[in-house]
């Protein structure tokens, strides 16, 4: 059981007025907010502890360098991966997956090879394999989606074959909430040669992550949809697999030995792959967001969200052409939906007069929203310390526009 209280007492954005109301936030598929903890982090790190990382010999350095590769640690332990080399930090999923399509394509991607993705991705997990495509003679064979928003997995069967190099998919929804049996996907593409990427955006915040046991090849995720600061993520690889690709950015720290004459060496994992100076304060952050996580539990977490799901799609229901678009039995705090022929913009803006903060759009899946044949949605997405009482508020606000708009 949660203390809501005391959850939402850590959050400052929560007593903020929107248009003279009390916010309510609802767009947490998007970012969700930040607790004290994280918020400190950074203000103490600026003011405190800022000092450039690895290979600094005086005391901040060494004490920055400390406290960054710690959350390199809580990161291995949040998402279960075997060693901490396999975790690089990234500026968010959209790189991850980026750095995984670059890298990976450069090292294994031949004419007529095959990549698999579905119709549920975020652009960020189509736009990459469609680069590699056109760069590599590459075909993009797409995994169907039924009226619920759920893969269609015999379709999925059909379409792996000796060709097929990779496979990637989203763990969840962004755009309707369904949660892809991901286990299933990995076990049958493994059985063909193909590797797995898992864009874990959406599914970081609310469900438990185990790499080993998906067995994945490849996860990414980002800080901000966490709780943490924006900016920084995470990629999980195997390790054989990060060894074997080639790096995605050239500069400092990734390198073992730089030389006109004899050339350059690369550095070993996760080094290879983190070019630069990192993004150290908002790296220190996201490992108090992890530590904030792991203190209330996944677990508690997803059975109050659940709740909060449960009862908003009950509520929905006492409004007239209100259109669910997504209603698989399988599904993560994320209501998309439609009212009529009113636009979503539409219902957002008078939402947001009333202090309630929804999503309107395509959410960055446009093929999604093609499949239902419609321009966008309205989505509401609930964090940990959303209430029923906010739902209430948003039940009646959302009827309110709905008469102002019919």
């Amino acid at each position: 059981m949660i203390n809501l209280k005391h959850i939402r007492d850590q959050f400052p954005i929560l007593k903020e007025k929107v248009h003279g109301k009390q916010l309510i936030y609802f767009d947490n598929g998007a970012s969700s907010q930040k607790p004290l903890a994280v918020i400190d982090a950074l203000n103490d790190y600026y003011s405190k502890e800022h000092a450039n990382v690895h290979r600094g010999v005086h005391t901040l350095s060494q004490q920055a360098t400390e406290k960054f590769e710690e959350v390199r640690r809580l990161a291995q332990g949040f998402i279960h991966a075997e060693k901490e080399e396999e975790v690089i930090f990234t500026r968010g999923t959209t790189e991850g997956i980026n750095l995984v399509a670059s890298c990976f394509a450069k090292a294994y991607i031949e004419e007529g090879d095959e990549i698999l993705i579905s119709n549920l991705e975020h652009h960020s997990n189509i736009v990459p394999w469609q680069i590699v495509c056109d760069e590599y003679g590459a075909e993009l064979k797409v995994i169907p989606v039924n009226e619920a928003g759920e893969l269609i997995m015999d379709e999925f069967d059909q379409l792996l074959s000796g060709k097929t190099k990779m496979v990637a998919v989203g763990h969840i929804s962004n755009a309707l909430g369904t949660i892809n049996p991901i286990k299933e996907i990995i076990t049958k593409a493994h059985k063909v040669g193909a590797a797995v990427l898992i864009d874990g955006a959406q599914s970081a915040p609310h469900i438990s992550i185990d790499v080993q046991d998906l067995d994945c090849d490849f996860y990414v995720l980002s800080s901000h949809k966490m709780y943490g600061p924006t900016g920084i993520g995470i990629l999980y690889g195997k390790e054989h697999w990060l060894n074997e690709m080639p790096p995605y950015h050239g500069g400092g720290e990734m390198i073992e030995k730089v030389s006109f004459h004899t050339g350059t060496t690369f550095n070993q994992l996760p080094f290879k792959f983190e070019a630069g100076t990192p993004n150290i304060a908002d790296t220190i952050a996201f490992g108090e967001a992890i530590k904030w996580v792991q203190n209330i539990g996944m677990e508690a977490m997803a059975k109050h969200e659940h709740e909060l799901l449960t009862y908003a799609t009950q509520r929905m229901q006492e409004i007239e052409g209100l259109r669910i678009i997504g209603t698989s039995e399988n599904k993560a705090g994320v209501i998309s939906f439609l009212v009529g022929e009113i636009h979503p913009y539409d219902i957002g803006t008078l939402l947001d007069q009333m202090g309630i903060a929804v999503r309107t759009g395509h959410h960055c899946a446009m093929p999604i929203m093609e499949r239902y044949g419609i321009p966008g949605t309205v989505r509401a997405s609930f964090a940990v310390y959303n209430t029923k009482e906010e739902i209430d508020v948003f039940i009646d606000s959302l009827k309110r526009a709905v008469n102002m708009l019919s």
